[in-house]
């Protein structure tokens, strides 16, 4: 009996692991999916689109109306009601742009009510739909190391749409679907075309309204306090801060309560599970006869785990996927110049120690906005002499900050005087300097062949109630038609092949990278100080965005003050701390601005930077590949992250260090479910012999490990 009992407990886990494994290889996570994106219209006038890992069912009679949304990687159902495709709001007059009606009990949807639902006759009705591949937003030059080259594929749908009423005569509605390859995402955004002979005023565009199933129930509450719902996550290319954080930067996402659900546990009818994508202060236009509005673009990431480091890795997965050009990552220093002969040292340098890119940081000589033949000529100069050595060249733009004139600065809404924005005085986007400052930028690059472009600011969304400015008609339009300048800017520079770091999320309008997350007077303290609190900010800003688009920060010569203690000149007499400072970023696949003067001092200095930025471009595929996190630096203990990648042959990377004057030992638990290993890890300490691991049936391994006083080691994973 006891026997047979064995026996059956060996069967049951024999079944587990082999369940385990298959769940294994088919994780989108782990394994690409080989699926396509598939968009089918059925004989019954049902359009689905479906790419394996979610499915999204339309009707298209009496009007289209979104009647199904699956996670086909754990078969949640995220629709509980029909809701309209999209909302208008023209003239002042709110109009419906799709869905059914008629829906009772809004707690979930069956099938069979469907076909008793009726369109609203004040909405815009369906008419027709087109399906075809996606077409890239935006048509990238890759000009750097890259991670990923490829352009995201998919498919599209657009379904037109067009209003009965007389007063919307010659106002055509089309709604975008775009579902992508490989990942459980789609993208929603609107075109409106106004085709008549008078304008509209469009004061709000509501592109996507979704009834998602509650996360929780709740008697009293409401929606600031209730979780929201996690099953689907949703970004926009409308988002600005200065957060360097998606989540705070976002400005569409409304988590709302419907009140037409009447049979929720919330007394009052608060539950936030009405799902609306719209900009607050936008876009507030006069569409004029023959002219095309785009809207915002949401884009639909399905989740299936609550696990953030899960959760993270389908953020970064998405962005690597669908705004490839974020996975570009050139070495770079950062310039602090005053003539001409610096920046030639500068390239020298960067040139005999391997790395790829100088940018003439702020406080440098360099002016983009003078563009004086004698000046477009001299940087144009600089930048052949930079392309002969192979190193490219960029520079640092300061557009907010600054007072321009009472006639070209932001104007208030509140006292209709200069001042008031983000940072006290700025210049307005839409003023005539500031279009003349996006001429400006354009024609030093076109002439001088510059290749990276720092931008500092604009910064969040300044509106302003000037009415003379000629890039915007007044205050209700601002907004919308600074930030639309300054995105086409963005895409201009990207298609041609130019590196952008920006001050804020403009990602998925061909930015590159953005700051780690990082506060500027922490570089004046003592170098022991900032190593922590370096691992600390790479810790904590690599979850929702990848290594490649955050940079650090090492101050070379001093910075917000501080003292000797506190930079790396003479680089000679602290090569051990610059060493570490340059492992712990390129250690996280993090650039970092190594700021100051000069990479180095010495032969000997020259060395150490060599050494570590040959053994960075070694391994430079897996320091590119996403991060796990282990433990987060305090100072007391040991601290590290952990690099993965199923598809390539070096499996992982381990980065580990120890901030005490002791040499310690610990054993650590590494979890290597993601790099795609199931039964045998291969792993080897810095160059030494690997030794095989059995993986533990959770994908972990222990890895017993040395330590010396404050340094770090790395390991291999293969």
């Amino acid at each position: 009996m006891k026997l047979i009992h064995i026996f059956t407990i060996a069967a049951v886990l024999t079944t587990q692991q082999n369940e385990a494994q298959a769940q294994h290889k088919q994780d989108w996570l782990v394994h690409p999916v080989t699926a396509k994106a598939s968009i089918i219209v059925s004989t019954d006038k049902k359009v689905v689109l479906d790419n394996g890992l979610l499915r999204r069912t339309f009707v298209t009679t009496p009007d289209v109306a979104c009647v199904d949304f699956v996670n086909l990687t754990n078969g949640q159902q995220l629709l509980r009601a029909i809701q309209p495709e999209a909302r208008l709001v023209i003239d002042g007059t709110t109009y419906n742009v799709g869905g059914l009606y008629g829906q009772k009990e809004n707690a979930y949807l069956l099938p069979q009510w469907i076909s008793s639902f009726k369109k609203q006759d004040s909405s815009f009705h369906f008419t027709t739909y087109a399906i075809r591949p996606f077409s890239p937003f935006i048509q990238w030059k890759p000009d750097v190391w890259s991670a990923n080259k490829k352009q995201p594929q998919g498919k599209e749908i657009i379904f037109s749409y067009q209003s009965s009423l007389q007063v919307l005569s010659g106002f055509e509605v089309q709604v975008h679907y775009v579902l992508f390859d490989g990942l459980p995402l789609l993208c929603k955004w609107l075109t409106i075309e106004n085709k008549s002979s008078r304008s509209f005023k469009l004061n709000r565009v509501v592109n996507e309204v979704l009834a998602v199933v509650e996360e929780e129930s709740a008697v009293v509450g409401g929606t600031a306090q209730m979780h929201k719902p996690a099953g689907i996550y949703v970004e926009s290319d409308y988002a600005f801060n200065n957060a360097m954080r998606y989540d705070l930067s976002d400005q569409t996402l409304h988590w709302k309560a419907d009140r037409a659900y009447t049979s929720q546990v919330n007394y009052d009818f608060n539950t936030p599970c009405l799902m609306e994508v719209y900009p607050e202060k936008a876009p507030g236009v006069d569409l004029q006869p023959g002219e095309q509005f785009t809207s915002v673009r949401s884009y639909e990431l399905l989740m299936d785990s609550y696990d953030r480091e899960r959760r993270a890795l389908a953020i970064r997965t998405m962005y690597n996927t669908i705004a490839p050009w974020t996975t570009g990552n050139p070495i770079f220093m950062h310039l602090v110049s005053k003539n001409d002969e610096q920046v030639k040292t500068a390239v020298d340098q960067c040139a005999a120690t391997g790395y790829e890119a100088v940018i003439l940081s702020f406080g440098s000589h360099l002016n983009m906005e003078d563009n004086s033949a004698a000046n477009l000529a001299k940087w144009k100069a600089l930048a052949d002499y930079a392309h002969t050595k192979g190193v490219k060249i960029g520079g640092y733009s300061l557009f907010s900050s600054r007072k321009i004139s009472d006639e070209d600065d932001v104007i208030s809404p509140k006292t209709g005087k200069p001042g008031g924005a983000f940072f006290g005085n700025a210049p307005c986007f839409g003023s005539k300097w500031g279009l003349a400052y996006r001429d400006k930028i354009k024609q030093f690059f076109t002439t001088t062949g510059f290749d990276i472009w720092e931008n500092d600011g604009p910064y969040p969304g300044d509106v302003c109630a000037s009415v003379t400015h000629p890039g915007h008609k007044g205050l209700d339009d601002s907004q919308w038609r600074q930030i639309n300048i300054q995105k086409e800017l963005y895409r201009w520079l990207n298609e041609r092949g130019v590196y952008i770091n920006a001050p804020d999320w403009y990602f998925l309008d061909g930015t590159n990278k953005i700051g780690l997350g990082y506060r500027e007077v922490n570089f004046s303290l003592p170098r022991d100080q900032q190593k922590i609190i370096n691992r600390q900010n790479i810790f904590d800003g690599t979850w929702e965005k990848t290594a490649s688009m955050s940079w650090g920060f090492v101050p070379l010569t001093a910075y917000q003050g501080g003292g000797a203690e506190a930079v790396l000149e003479p680089l000679k007499d602290h090569l051990k701390d610059y060493d570490q400072l340059m492992m712990q970023y390129y250690g996280a696949g993090v650039q970092a601005c190594y700021r100051g003067p000069r990479l180095y001092d010495t032969e000997e200095t020259k060395q150490v930077v060599s050494n570590v930025v040959t053994w960075y471009k070694k391994y430079r595929d897996i320091l590119n590949a996403p991060i796990i996190h282990l433990r987060r630096a305090d100072g007391r203990d040991w601290d590290g992250i952990l690099h993965v990648s199923p598809q390539q042959r070096i499996k992982g990377l381990v980065m580990l260090y120890n901030p005490l004057k002791e040499s310690i030992t610990r054993t650590i638990t590494l979890p290597l479910y993601y790099t795609g290993l199931t039964t045998t890890a291969h792993i080897r300490e810095k160059e030494g012999k690997p030794v095989a691991y059995p993986l533990n049936r959770d994908y972990t391994v222990t890895l017993d490990v040395t330590l010396q006083p404050d340094t770090y080691t790395w390991y291999v994973i293969e």
